[in-house]
């Protein structure tokens, strides 16, 4: 054979078995076929969803152990807590009013759409540290 003939049977194997690993690596990963009315379990978020999360608000962050204040200025208490409906919407906030590191504190349940943020605080307008108290105690269920 002429060394010419052997190069170019070389050349085509190596597009042969780099043709074949190439096609392999294209194929999708076999997942099983769908099941009418069963809607597929997704683990996580997408890309897309991580940029919007992370403008959102974070409780631990932005949230929890910040002062509530009135639309006085007047710092009327700060948020201890926020409770999870079952639908998944937060629906309270739990404000603990007076009291001096968590003894005598009055905590109570304020419904999420009653606050307001400004400028980065936390507003629960036309609330007092007097008002607060004299809202019902919230405890938590045992």
């Amino acid at each position: 054979m002429s060394r010419k003939f052997v190069v170019v049977l070389v050349c085509l194997a190596m597009v042969a078995l780099v043709g074949t690993g190439v096609a392999q690596q294209e194929e999708p990963p076999k997942q099983p076929p769908p099941v009418a009315g069963v809607q597929p379990v997704v683990l996580g978020i997408t890309v897309d969803e991580v940029v919007v999360v992370a403008k959102g608000w974070s409780a631990k962050k932005q949230i929890l152990g910040k002062a509530v204040y009135n639309d006085k200025k007047q710092k009327i208490g700060k948020v201890d807590d926020l409770i999870i409906a079952p639908d998944s919407a937060i629906s309270y906030g739990i404000i603990g009013a007076g009291g001096f590191l968590g003894v005598d504190q009055h905590d109570v349940a304020i419904p999420a759409k009653q606050f307001k943020i400004k400028k980065g605080k936390i507003i629960l307008p036309g609330a007092t540290e007097e008002a607060i108290k004299a809202l019902p105690k919230f405890e938590y269920a045992k």
